[in-house]
């Protein structure tokens, strides 16, 4: 037997960034090769024994997603990281589509490479060390709907968005986050990416309809199934056809519809009201929820049966303050889609104005952002957006929205305000404590041990409160 070190192909037209990777991989026991453009990263493949692939997407002659594509139709299943600077929602999708292994954007971080090195060794049983013993003998989305930035959280988004629409159309997809995170915008991304995508997109709000009104919409109804129905009527269900289905706020519904959910997830057929036979359903279900379900359950309010079928597939939805980068690319983006809609010409938000922005927590997330920068095109006269007319705006949607009593019950209203608080207290507190932990958890007279089961309950992560020089504990 004789020890070879594992290969790692680097593809990248830029000569700094190929220095770097071997300086990184070669410390770690790893072999670099290196291609300057798909061309010639497609002849190394068929000339090497490569473990692991680092491409490039923007590159001459061939670029980074059409040699992965041009690899995968050779079926070669090269675990291939791929790496840009400009980390779109689309980008990301089709990488992932074409069976990208993961995805990078620049500028690259040391830790980041060195993770995904080890993960793609070992999902190719390849050893983490960069050696092994062998024998000698062994061989696009529509623009209207386009999700905006570019944050890690929002990268982990377009990766699933892209894996899930390469799943059969049974698998159905649970999205979460808080109200305004564009939990809607990820389904049509889902469905827009898919394969039926020439089909209906059918959505509903399941609490904006009483119970007996959301039934018939759901699935529809015979002719004199009950007073007033006077023809037959065709359901979400049956409309969506080989299309999608998105059930918005799903966790408002009463149990009695839940069990006829749970039916048509697991048969996948279901009847309209007052009828007899039996209708197939081809489309993909998409639910959205934006309080959390595991409580819900707990509390009796939702089938632990129901949960299992929705969450085959979860995307988690960061809130906009746990993704403050991103905040000047949706600013500017909001900016240049209502100077056009409104026959506006304002320049841009003032250097002052997007500090603010930075800065302030967002309760209504993405949708209040995209508020404020419409309400505030719509008032400035001049080129420039001011802060002062953004902290206006903000003092009154601090008072609007800090009780948001949307449910009908006072047992569900007071269940609401009690997760808005718990969020609130756990962000507070690490903000304050600069993401240390135990510290905040010794503040707010908790065991770390509660104290880290509220950030898992509302998605909270320590990193996000860190600067550089916090303590990590």
């Amino acid at each position: 037997m004789k020890t070879y070190k594992s290969k790692i192909l680097v593809v990248d037209d830029d000569q700094k960034i190929r220095f770097a990777f071997n300086e990184v991989l070669k410390k770690d026991g790893y072999t670099t090769i290196f291609a300057k453009d798909g061309v010639e990263a497609l002849e190394r493949v068929d000339a090497d024994h490569v473990s692991v692939i680092f491409m490039d997407i923007a590159m001459p002659r061939l670029d980074g997603l059409e040699a992965l594509r041009r690899m995968r139709e050779k079926d070669q299943s090269i675990p291939t990281i791929i790496i840009t600077g400009y980390g779109t929602m689309q980008t990301a999708i089709k990488a992932m589509q074409l069976g990208a292994f993961d995805y990078l954007t620049k500028p690259l971080d040391v830790d980041k490479i060195r993770e995904l090195t080890r993960k793609a060794m070992a999902s190719v049983g390849e050893p983490e060390d960069g050696t092994h013993e062998h024998s000698m003998l062994t061989v696009d989305v529509v623009d209207r709907y386009e999700l905006v930035g570019s944050s890690p959280g929002m990268q982990e988004v377009y990766k699933l968005i892209g894996l899930v629409s390469t799943t059969p159309a049974t698998a159905s997809v649970l999205i979460d986050g808080e109200s305004g995170t564009g939990k809607e915008l990820v389904a049509r991304a889902i469905h827009a990416s898919g394969s039926g995508n020439g089909k209906p997109f059918v959505g509903i709000n399941c609490a904006a309809l009483p119970e007996t009104l959301l039934e018939s919409e759901l699935f529809g109804y015979e002719k004199g199934a009950f007073t007033g129905a006077a023809e037959r009527k065709l359901g979400k269900f049956e409309v969506a056809e080989e299309g999608t289905i998105f059930l918005d706020e799903v966790a408002t519904l009463s149990l009695q519809l839940q069990q006829k959910l749970l039916r048509v997830l697991q048969e996948r057929e279901f009847e309209r009201l007052g009828g007899s036979t039996s209708i197939p359903v081809s489309a993909r279900v998409l639910a959205a929820a934006n309080v959390d379900i595991e409580s819900e359950i707990r509390k009796g309010n939702f089938r632990e049966d129901l949960f299992f079928r929705l969450n085959v597939i979860r995307i988690h939805l960061p809130a906009l303050r746990e993704r403050a980068d991103d905040i000047p690319l949706l600013a500017n983006y909001f900016l240049a889609k209502y100077n056009e809609q409104l026959n506006k010409d304002v320049k841009g938000l003032s250097p002052e104005a997007m500090s603010l922005l930075r800065e302030y927590q967002f309760p209504g997330n993405v949708r209040e952002l995209e508020n404020l920068v419409e309400r505030a095109l719509m008032l400035t006269r001049g080129e420039q957006i001011t802060p002062d007319m953004l902290r206006r705006m903000m003092a009154g949607s601090r008072k609007s929205s800090f009780v948001p009593v949307k449910n009908s019950t006072f047992k569900q209203s007071r269940s609401k305000v009690l997760l808005i608080f718990e969020k609130q207290f756990v962000e507070e507190k690490l903000s304050r404590h600069g993401g240390n932990v135990t510290a905040a958890a010794k503040s707010s007279g908790m065991t770390r041990q509660n104290f880290q089961r509220l950030m898992q309950k509302h998605h909270v992560r320590a990193e996000s409160f860190r600067q550089d020089n916090s303590p990590r504990s």
